[in-house]
């Protein structure tokens, strides 16, 4: 068990919560983060990129001449490949790019990352996220008191609708719960803030 500082949203030292090393304590393996990393940007992927056969493309009906004795290639409609505004020979289709990776996979890869960002010194412990109204100021003035970066997560255990929305509009900030953390968003965040209740529940659903 590691003893993590628990500051306050002013950025005050409050207390120290002990967390445990099988979830914020384990040596990173890059190779699962590597495959979840991609997994994760792979199942982003829209896939609807589109281009038209020579099936597809309007006209090119009718032979363009005669097969002998113009002087030119032999051609079979203006919507060969080879020819301006011609179909397109073996382009990109809708696809789909999602594929799935072994639990354990993808569970290690989190907990990596996890450990990685209390070892360096880039996870940051709040007691709770208090929003009472939607204000972005509030937030802002609890990432300076904390410490952030320039790019930040913030952690909570349920969705608080007020703090989400008073954040939603700042640059570099993204917000999640407990249960949707992935190993993508905790790897690109600088700063990792995450609240006493969430890390909790990460040991509970990780440990």
């Amino acid at each position: 068990m590691a003893k993590f500082n628990v500051v306050d949203m002013n950025g005050q030292h409050v207390s120290e919560i002990e967390l445990s090393d099988a979830v914020f304590g384990i040596t990173p393996n890059e190779k699962a983060v590597h495959i979840a990393v991609v997994n994760f940007l792979a199942n982003q992927r829209q896939g609807t990129q589109n281009t038209k056969i020579r099936m597809e493309v309007s006209g090119g009906g009718k032979k363009p001449w005669r097969q002998k004795g113009t002087g030119h290639a032999r051609q079979g409609s203006i919507r060969a490949p080879q020819w301006t505004h011609g179909g397109v020979a073996l382009g990109p289709k809708p696809r789909s790019y999602n594929y799935h990776i072994n639990n354990k996979v993808k569970r290690l890869a989190l907990l990596s990352v996890l450990s990685d960002k209390a070892a360096n010194g880039n996870m940051v412990v709040v007691d709770k996220f208090t929003c009472d109204e939607y204000k972005t100021k509030a937030v802002v003035a609890m990432l300076n008191a904390v410490g952030a970066g320039k790019k930040n997560l913030l952690v909570n255990e349920t969705v608080n609708a007020k703090f989400v929305k008073s954040a939603g509009n700042i640059a570099g900030v993204k917000t999640t719960f407990a249960g949707s953390v992935n190993t993508y968003d905790v790897l690109n965040a600088d700063k990792l803030i995450i609240s006493v209740d969430a890390a909790k529940k990460l040991e509970e659903v990780l440990g």
